[in-house]
C-alpha cells in the first residue's frame, strides 16, 4: 500500500522559527517530528510514500537523502553507531509541491497519478501515535470491510467543537460512517468520536474531490463533502484507536510531545525524569 504524507502547511503557529524551518522538522529530542510518523508508516508496510510539500521546505527532502561526507567521517573513525544514525530512512520517497495553498482536498488530488487505482493511506504529520500501530489497524479494517477507513478517537467528556465529529452506526464487528460534522456547536455533536490524522482511501474519492474543487472557485478546499458523499453510499468505516496520541500542531501540544518523548528516551529518560520531579518540587516549595 502506498502512503501520502501532507506536509505543505505554513506552520504559522510556530513563527518565527517556521519562517525557515519546516514545522515537521522541529525536533522531539534527537529526531524530527516527521520521523515518528514516517516510522509508523514503514512499520505498517507502507514503504512507497509521496510527501506533499511547499516552498521553503527543502529540509524535508534533505532528511530523506544521504550525506556521503558525514558518513565518510564516521566510517573513517569506525564509529558504527553514529554511521547507522546518519543513514536516512529506508523507503522509496517522492516529493511534489503544492504551489498554492488550496487546502487538503487539493493536496490529496496531487497524489492521483502516484497512487493510481491502489488503496492508499493519507497521513497528517501533526498527529503522532504510540503503539499499537494505527495505520496497521486501518489496513486491517479495510481488509475486513472493503471500505475506506477513518481513524477515530473517543473524546467522551471533552469539548469536540474544534474537530470533525463522526456520526456512526454499528455494522457487525465494525463501525460504518453515516456522516462527518465539521466543528459542531457544543450540544449539537452527533457523538464524541473525532477524526484524527489518519485516513485510508481508495481511488473512488478522486472524482468527488475533482468535482468539489471545480465547484469551489476560491479559498481552500477540504475533503469533507467528498467523505460525506461516500459515507451516504456506505463506503466508509471508522476505526476507534486506543493508542496514545500527541498533537504537535500547536505549541503546547508540541511541548507535551517533547516531554513525553524525552521521558521515553533510553539514555536521557531517567535523568530527565529526576530533574523534572526536582523542578516541580522546587516550584511547589
Amino acid at each position: 500500500m502506498k502512503g501520502v504524507l501532507l506536509a505543505a502547511g505554513y506552520g504559522t503557529r510556530f513563527l518565527p522559527v517556521t519562517r525557515c524551518i519546516p514545522k515537521e522538522m522541529l525536533p522531539l529530542l534527537d529526531r524530527p517530528a516527521i520521523d515518528f510518523v514516517f516510522q509508523e508508516m514503514l512499520q505498517a508496510g507502507v514503504d512507497e510514500i509521496l510527501v506533499i510539500t511547499s516552498r521553503r521546505k527543502r529540509a524535508l527532502e534533505d532528511w530523506f537523502d544521504r550525506d556521503p561526507e558525514l558518513e565518510a567521517v564516521f566510517r573513517s573513525e569506525q564509529d558504527w553507531r553514529k554511521l547507522a544514525l546518519a543513514h536516512p530512512p529506508q523507503a522509496e520517497v517522492h516529493f511534489r509541491r503544492q504551489r498554492q495553498m488550496r487546502g487538503t482536498g487539493h493536496a490529496i488530488l496531487l497524489a492521483k497519478d502516484f497512487v493510481g487505482d491502489e488503496p492508499f493511506v493519507v497521513v497528517f504529520p501533526d498527529d503522532i501515535f504510540g503503539a499499537p500501530n494505527c495505520i496497521e489497524q486501518l489496513i486491517h479494517t479495510f481488509e475486513a470491510t472493503g471500505r475506506m477507513v477513518l481513524a477515530a478517537r473517543d473524546l467522551t467528556g471533552q469539548d469536540v467543537s474544534r474537530y470533525g465529529v463522526l456520526d456512526v452506526e454499528q455494522d457487525g464487528d465494525h463501525l460504518r460512517l453515516r456522516r462527518i460534522v465539521e466543528k459542531p456547536l457544543p450540544g449539537e455533536e452527533p457523538s464524541h468520536l473525532v477524526s484524527l490524522g489518519r485516513y485510508l482511501y481508495t481511488s473512488e474519492i478522486f472524482p468527488l474531490l475533482e468535482a468539489g474543487l471545480a465547484a469551489q472557485r476560491s479559498g481552500e478546499y477540504y475533503p469533507m463533502d467528498a467523505i460525506n458523499r461516500l459515507a451516504r453510499r456506505g463506503r466508509i468505516a471508522a476505526r476507534v484507536l486506543d493508542a496514545p496520541h500527541y498533537d504537535t500542531g500547536t505549541p503546547l501540544g508540541y511541548l507535551k510531545t517533547v516531554v513525553a518523548s524525552s521521558l521515553a528516551h533510553p539514555e536521557v529518560g531517567a535523568p530527565f525524569r529526576a530533574w523534572l520531579i526536582e523542578q516541580l518540587l522546587t516550584d511547589t516549595d
